[in-house]
């Protein structure tokens, strides 16, 4: 049976060097309204994705609904595709330790932090990569943590057959409003939900309009409360959440993300090659054209391009 064909992505954002413009960056992008109406869109947003790491808010919200007990910045870090700094990894400790666990019982792929300064640091103490600095650590500690509460086998957690990643299957479908595309596995080893952008964006304002005291609200809560956790100290996601007031976010890997405000608008993309170097300002130039006060992120609206150590050209959006 042939495919159904997809629109091909559009323009999203140029490389422009010395007033030159060398190269684009294409994608998809789409806005809703309070209503759940689309109000625009920008290349294919209907066409199946793996949302990656913009998936973590939407699983925390399966482990909450699976008897998990954390909230507030733990709950954040359990979100987290985090920069490896030692409050987070502390933080990883905490969830583990509070199942009774160590972080022998993490099945994430040894890894460096991925925040720079934190990595080499890392390096300079003598530490090897771990697998508790792999910047999944919080989501997989929080998994065990599910596993342990409800007598799940934890040896097996990362299994697509296993009860905690069927129910993490069946809540991302839920809130999201559509079925499950395809299951892949992703960059930590964890099974990945393919969702379409607007189903992606659909989650996030759930999320973001839960009422008090549900599970997505929890989940909500915590992303607004503690950004930092969420990201890291340098991290545009958290400068996003700090800077819009209210305002739930999550980046994920191949150039995904996606936002929604307290009123229920939201917003999902994906850069088509999977340049993150394009996807802040793109978002950033997407909350604009909602009509969102986004002076408070112009070191995001577009990423620098260096010539000789110094700034001569840029990468900007173009929606």
């Amino acid at each position: 049976m042939p495919e159904t064909p997809h629109q091909q992505p559009d323009l999203l954002a140029e490389v422009v060097r010395s007033d030159f413009v060398e190269g684009w960056h294409r994608g998809s992008v789409v806005a809703l309204s309070a209503d759940g109406s689309e109000l625009w869109r920008i290349g294919d947003p209907d066409r199946p994705i793996f949302p990656r790491s913009s998936n973590k808010p939407i699983q925390a919200v399966g482990m909450l609904r699976a008897g998990l007990d954390l909230d507030g910045e733990l709950l954040a870090l359990a979100c987290a595709s985090h920069s490896g700094e030692p409050f987070q990894i502390d933080g990883v400790r905490r969830i583990l330790a509070a199942a009774g666990l160590d972080e022998t019982a993490l099945q994430t792929p040894p890894d460096y932090p991925v925040d720079e300064q934190e990595k080499l640091a890392f390096i300079r103490a003598g530490h090897p990569p771990s697998s508790i600095a792999m910047n999944c650590s919080g989501k997989h500690a929080a998994m065990l943590a599910t596993c342990v509460a409800n007598g799940w086998p934890l040896e097996t957690y990362r299994a697509p057959d296993h009860p905690l990643q069927k129910s993490l299957h069946d809540t991302v479908a839920d809130i999201a409003g559509e079925q499950i595309a395809a299951v892949g596995i992703d960059g930590c080893g964890a099974p990945l939900f393919a969702l379409t952008l607007t189903g992606l964006a659909r989650a996030f304002a759930r999320m973001a309009t839960a009422p008090s005291g549900s599970t997505e609200a929890r989940v909500a809560t915590a992303i607004r409360a503690h950004p930092h956790w969420l990201g890291g100290t340098r991290r545009d996601v958290s400068a996003l959440i700090a800077a819009v007031p209210g305002i739930i976010a999550k980046d994920g890997a191949e150039a995904v993300y996606a936002a929604a405000l307290p009123d229920g608008r939201s917003i999902a993309l994906k850069v088509d090659d999977g340049g993150q170097r394009a996807r802040s300002p793109v978002m950033v130039a997407a909350l604009g054209r909602l009509g969102v006060d986004v002076s408070g992120l112009d070191d995001f609206a577009t990423a620098p391009l260096l010539g000789g150590g110094r700034r001569v050209g840029e990468i900007r959006p173009v929606i």
